[in-house]
């Protein structure tokens, strides 16, 4: 009699084990799991990757990484409200082509960059009349203009390649905060991405994103401006890709119709990797630049491990496919877990 009640308060005891795991596995969000494997990655890489640890690498690392990370706060925001724009990287391209020919042509380096904020609008504006007035969607609309972007960049500049902008330009686009390690540029970066951080989580904006990402038909209904939301971020994402455009060329002190070629790919697979849902209405902006971090250190690693740029590419597709499928199959694994929990409980 007395081992009656002790059995039945172990298999308690072990039931509320099996059904709390589960719950805890659950609480454990996507992206604090990328922004731990950041730390990891970036821990055993001081202590094992010769050169990783020294200034100039770790401003290489943060300098190169600072395009993607620029372009991946509207796009996560994008992403969100359940849209895509792949044309980021020729609109760079673009940026950049103008740039330079402007430059070729004597135009003051001031007047330049607000052109090319201007064009980016434009192209940004031109991706979102596409999609919210005609219905058709992101993918294709800016996989077409992806490719208009570069031709138009080809035609503007052609093969030529301009670097003699101004010295303090190009300070600003590679010099350092003070003789640290930090690019100048990471300052504005900072601020760009407080902004975002601030509309997406803590303002209506943000929240009519997550509205319009999750369902835009119960969006419309609750009196979210639906296409007045894609098309702002449509724009945002125009202008950062030109601003980036025009950082791309002071960074690498070149002007080209190929600069960035490929970027599209980076962004895409450091946002969906930082936990955003590719159908949108679930995501978070630290997920988001964990991600890019994450990408822009591996990089750096296979960089000086001599892993060919072709390797890399195949690792960035990985990490693409993994960031598609991880949180759905996560998703998935954690609600059958919550279904069998009160089968389990029962038993």
């Amino acid at each position: 009699m007395a081992e009656a009640p002790e059995t039945l308060s172990t298999q308690g005891l072990s039931a509320q084990g099996i059904g709390r795991r589960p719950a805890l596995i659950g609480a454990v969000r996507w992206d604090t799991v990328v922004g731990a494997l950041l730390v990891i990655l970036i821990g055993v890489s001081f202590s094992t990757v010769g050169g990783f640890g020294n200034a100039l690498n770790i401003s290489f690392l943060i300098g190169n990484t600072l395009p993607v990370a620029a372009i991946a706060l509207p796009m996560t925001m994008l992403v969100a409200a359940g849209e895509i724009d792949l044309s980021v990287g020729s609109t760079v391209g673009l940026s950049g082509a103008v740039m330079g020919a402007l430059w070729n042509h004597g135009v003051n380096i001031n007047a330049i960059i607000v052109i090319c904020a201007l064009l980016g609008v434009v192209c940004g504006l031109a991706n979102a009349l596409l999609v919210t007035r005609l219905g058709l969607p992101s993918l294709a609309v800016t996989i077409g203009t992806m490719a208009l972007y570069r031709g138009v960049a080809q035609i503007v500049l052609g093969s030529n390649s301009v670097t003699d902008f101004p010295q303090n330009y190009l300070d600003f686009g590679s010099g350092r905060l003070g003789g640290s390690f930090l690019p100048t540029a990471v300052l504005p970066w900072l601020v760009l991405a407080a902004l975002a951080v601030v509309v997406l989580h803590a303002t209506g904006f943000g929240r009519s994103v997550f509205a319009v990402g999750a369902s835009p038909e119960a969006a419309w209904y609750a009196g979210v401006r639906v296409k007045r939301v894609k098309l702002s971020l449509f724009v945002a994402t125009g202008l950062i890709s030109s601003l980036t455009g025009v950082f791309w060329v002071l960074h690498y002190a070149s002007a080209t119709y190929s600069n960035a070629t490929g970027l599209e790919l980076s962004v895409v697979a450091a946002v969906l990797l930082g936990g955003v849902d590719f159908d949108g209405g679930r995501g978070t902006l630290g997920g988001a630049i964990a991600g890019v971090f994450l990408l822009g250190t591996l990089q750096n690693v296979m960089s000086l491990a001599d892993v060919s740029a072709q390797s890399q590419t195949v690792v960035t597709g990985v990490l693409l496919t993994v960031s598609v499928l991880g949180p759905r199959v996560a998703r998935q694994v954690f609600a059958r877990q919550a279904r069998l929990q009160p089968m389990r409980g029962k038993s």
